[in-house]
């Protein structure tokens, strides 16, 4: 197993090297917290979109609807109170009332999903919770604190029985 920078985990790494290890992991850090956002924000998108495809088939039902099923509906109620068979049935005026009724509760229905999407959509805070998290992780960095390294005598100041007992240990 190797550091990020390919050198072996246990080594003593320079500041330099634990420094561009940092900077690389914290650039690959916030590379990803991106494409989180982006992912949320295609996600919040696409709630739009079906919210706003229902409120269009809710005005195209309404729309395009209402003069042959109007039509058929009311023939058909009529028909169904026994117009059919010269007993009368109900008035065609009703008939025709209550064909509409039935084409407006239809599309309230489609209206009302629109809606529940549409508030799913602006619920759904994909981003700011994205934000939030780089937030947190931006004041952890600064609140980091290096840790103190114990001071090395120079090899001046080093008696010369170590110095030799490290070359002999060596060879």
């Amino acid at each position: 197993m190797s550091a990020p920078d390919g050198s072996p985990v246990g080594a003593e790494r320079s500041i330099g090297q634990l420094f561009a290890s940092a900077t690389t992991e914290l650039s690959a850090l916030v590379h990803d917290e991106i494409a989180l956002a982006k992912a949320q924000l295609k996600q919040d998108v696409k709630k739009g979109a079906v919210s706003g495809g229902a409120f269009s088939v809710a005005g195209a039902v309404l729309v395009f609807s209402l003069p042959m099923l109007n039509f058929a509906l009311a023939y058909g109620i009529h028909a169904w109170t026994g117009g059919h068979n010269g007993r009368g049935g109900w008035n065609l005026g009703w008939c025709f009332l209550l064909s509409f009724a039935a084409n407006v509760l239809i599309a309230g229905l489609l209206a009302l999903l629109g809606v529940i999407f549409a508030k799913k959509a602006k619920k759904s805070k994909g981003p700011q919770k994205v934000a939030a998290s780089m937030k947190e992780t931006a004041g952890v960095l600064q609140k980091a604190k290096p840790h103190p390294r114990p001071v090395v005598p120079a090899l001046e100041d080093r008696k010369p029985e170590a110095i030799e007992a490290v070359a002999r240990s060596s060879s």
